[in-house]
């Protein structure tokens, strides 16, 4: 099984880059991941939010594959402790044939389309954080479901 990140926009800022690209280069120890940017909509003045989050759903789509199984990270979804995130991850490496699809919307979320086509929602926090934290969150905690199923010292509780 092979982990992707699909995301909307590009990260500006060098940090988030690095840090994100620290945490999938531990993470390719343990299983394949690949993320996948999606370039931002352009002109999104003379697009409705509702408009926008078509387009790039979109695009999002085009991102999928048969056989893929699509979570969403959107703040309506399930909560998880790390420990519980792990146990989530073990059981979709065993269940998810080909590519477990974590996906990120745009500033405004996912459109209906995006909605009905997710397998699950997920939820890293109830607090707001910006697309590009998000990546980072999201690789540091993948990183560290790896070492709490491999029993490695990295989580401590």
């Amino acid at each position: 099984m092979k982990i992707v990140l699909i995301a909307i926009g590009k990260t500006d800022a060098s940090y988030f880059t690095e840090a994100f690209r620290e945490y999938t280069g531990r993470l390719a120890h343990y299983l394949p991941f690949e993320a996948v940017w999606i370039p931002d909509i352009r002109n999104v003045k003379n697009l409705s939010e509702a408009q926008q989050k078509e387009k790039e759903g979109e695009l999002i789509l085009k991102q999928l594959q048969p056989g893929d199984y699509p979570v969403l990270l959107d703040d309506k979804g399930k909560e998880f402790t790390s420990m519980q995130f792990a146990a989530y991850i073990e059981k979709k490496i065993h269940t998810v044939a080909k590519r477990l699809v974590f996906i990120i919307g745009g500033p405004y979320g996912f459109s209906e389309k995006i909605y009905s086509t997710a397998s699950e929602k997920i939820s890293l926090s109830k607090m707001t954080f910006s697309h590009q934290m998000i990546r980072v969150i999201f690789a540091e905690q993948l990183y560290r479901a790896m070492t709490i199923l491999n029993n490695e010292p990295y989580h401590h509780e």
